[in-house]
């Protein structure tokens, strides 16, 4: 019996889970503070010098309230700190404090190391070409034809 074929919608979501699974799986053989996928997609998402909740839960393609609940828990942990918004005061700035850099500078290090494993076994050349084809701008998704 042959398999349905998967849309690409959900081979990327399940490469993205890899990539989460593995990330995680490093981290916490490494002793490193526990955090969910929520919060590693907010630390992918955040710029350096700070983002306002408002962005990274556009960003992340999630409500404020998952945002405020993924932030609190990393502002707990002392990874994340909140500071205020030169732009706007009625805004706050979330960003990483130094154990929050260090955590940060582990995980890209750890995702260095799964994509040279992805590479071994899918081979380098499509691991090359996984990347290009990712890379490359799709522009706006596309209107609904009408009519």
């Amino acid at each position: 019996m042959q398999g349905v074929r998967r849309s690409l919608p959900q081979l990327l979501a399940e490469a993205r889970r890899w990539f989460d699974e593995g990330l995680l799986a490093a981290l916490e053989a490494a002793g490193a503070v526990p955090v969910s996928p929520t919060q590693v997609q907010l630390f992918a998402v955040l710029d350096e010098g700070g983002t306002t909740v408002s962005e990274l839960a556009r960003r992340m393609g999630v409500t404020r309230q998952t945002v405020h609940q993924a932030v609190h828990g990393l502002v707990a942990a002392g990874l994340l700190e909140q500071a205020a918004d030169p732009a706007s005061a009625r805004q706050r700035l979330i960003r990483r404090t130094r154990e929050g850099e260090r955590a940060h500078d582990r995980a890209v290090a750890v995702l260095a190391d799964l994509e040279g494993q992805l590479a071994g076994r899918i081979g380098q050349e499509k691991a090359d070409a996984l990347r290009t084809a990712l890379e490359a701008p799709w522009g706006q998704p596309p209107s609904p034809d009408v009519g």
